[in-house]
């Protein structure tokens, strides 16, 4: 497979803001951000790798400001880095206020997309290049390190031998009752 260039993946999503992407705040729910930043990263992703990829995983989603109803949300992706069958893409979102043209970075998220074929299965991902090595890019291996780290890898040498931390029980959520 020929290696492909980061612009290769670069893939922008608009989507203008209204009344069902509220929540009871009044703002815009972190929940819709954060659909819209899985869809963007998706489409890097099949840019990149050239057929279909689905979500490992998001290692990152930061909110820096509430988005406001009425809003131009611009979303921007991009390949960060890329493994085996798997690659890191990193999104930037941005909220402009269409009749001021004030333009400020509300978002940014890092997510972990893996190519998959016809079955479903994990397969290769063309390699990455860039000609500057991106600051978002060189910290990649370390997120990738903490995002797949297994709770064992965390314990220090005194925890050896020693039983696995004991978990929480869940929170209990009771259920609507019709009497």
């Amino acid at each position: 497979m020929e290696p492909r260039p980061v612009a290769h993946s670069l893939s922008v999503l608009v989507h203008w803001l209204g009344p069902t992407d509220l929540n009871s705040a009044g703002f815009v729910h972190g929940g819709v951000i954060m659909k819209l930043c899985d869809q963007v990263a998706g489409l890097a992703g099949v840019r990149h790798s050239g057929g279909r990829v689905v979500t490992a995983g998001m290692d990152r989603m930061t909110f820096n400001e509430p988005i406001h109803i009425g809003e131009l949300l611009t979303l921007r992706a991009s390949v960060n880095a890329v493994w085996r069958t798997s690659m890191e893409v990193g999104v930037r979102v941005e909220a402009e206020r269409p009749a001021v043209g004030t333009v400020r970075h509300t978002n940014s998220a890092y997510l972990t997309m893996v190519a998959v074929d016809d079955e479903g299965r994990p397969r290769e991902v063309p390699r990455w290049w860039s000609r500057a090595r991106t600051r978002s890019g060189a910290s990649a291996p370390r997120r990738r390190a903490a995002a797949t780290a297994s709770p064992s890898a965390t314990r220090s040498s005194e925890d050896v031998g020693a039983p696995p931390p004991a978990r929480r029980a869940p929170l209990p959520c009771p259920l609507p009752r019709d009497d």
